[in-house]
């Protein structure tokens, strides 16, 4: 395993110098259809390796575990290290480890060392009982991955202040730059329920939303109970804590992940490969 190893630390060393010559990953320039054109070259790419597997060792070699034991290692220290530090959007190296450039060499490695292996399994299917859950395991992990990474660039989190009696239409991004959006909000009532100190115990909105596409929309929305309309998930964000429950208007978070029933998808195939796993060897023991 010390290629792999020496692999997986060439790579450190080449993320440290575009870290160093370029800054981190610009995840803004892998926008829609970008990042579709990124994950469909990442696909031809693993399928050339794995045609050239036979001619050239190097090439081989990214398939067998020798390979992936080591890349895994490298991403667990690295994923450790995203964990034990507070991350933040313009954060320093260790402070923002999804645009810290060793951290998504790595996790590409990973990427194509799953697609080796996967087109491999899927050639020498022989045993429906082992490949079908051995597919959908890692199926499903490079399914997450890959669109968890690159559909982090079409996600939007914005914030709408929105007046009582007022429609808005407006947000802002956490760079305070000002977003149309495609629907408009309008607060009716805001709901405040405090315990005997005064301290709030639940606040929450009474909205009116209006879209383009012609709906009208009469909800309450919550801490945690978002509502979803035409693909943006909409919180209870905050209020005037000085007012209280007369607040006059109403922080609300909207957020936009087109990828995300990707991603979804992905964790419930690995989550289908595990009961299979776990249902088809039962059934072989007995």
């Amino acid at each position: 395993m010390k290629e792999g190893f020496l692999i997986g630390g060439g790579l450190i060393i080449a993320g440290l110098m575009l870290e160093l010559s370029s800054g981190p990953v610009d995840w803004d320039a892998f926008r829609w259809p970008i990042n579709g054109i990124v994950q469909a070259g990442i696909l031809a790419f693993i399928a050339i390796i794995f045609l050239l597997r036979e001619r050239v060792y190097g090439l081989q070699f990214i398939g067998t575990y020798k390979a992936a034991i080591p890349a895994l290692v490298y991403a667990v220290v690295l994923t450790i290290i995203m964990g034990l530090t507070r991350q933040e959007v313009n954060g320093t190296w260790l402070n923002n480890m999804l645009s810290f450039w060793p951290f998504v060499l790595i996790y590409v490695y990973v990427a194509v060392i799953l697609g080796q292996i996967i087109l491999r399994r899927t050639l020498h299917f022989n045993s429906w009982h082992r490949d079908i859950p051995f597919l959908l395991n890692h199926l499903g992990l490079f399914l997450a991955l890959t669109t968890a990474t690159l559909g982090n660039a079409d996600m939007q989190r914005l914030k709408m202040i929105t007046v009582k009696g007022e429609p808005e239409w407006r947000a802002l991004t956490s760079q305070q730059q000002i977003v149309e959006m495609p629907i408009a909000i309008e607060l009716k009532e805001f709901i405040m329920e405090t315990y005997d100190d005064g301290s709030p115990r639940r606040f929450a909105s009474d909205i009116q939303i209006l879209t383009k596409t012609g709906k009208n929309i009469q909800t309450t929305v919550e801490v945690n109970k978002p509502v979803e309309v035409d693909g943006w998930k909409i919180y209870q964000y905050g209020y005037d804590t000085q007012m209280g429950t007369m607040s006059q208007y109403s922080i609300l978070e909207l957020v936009s992940d087109p990828w995300l029933p990707l991603v979804y998808t992905g964790i419930y195939m690995m989550l289908a490969g595990a009961v299979c796993m776990f249902i088809l060897g039962g059934r072989k023991r007995v």
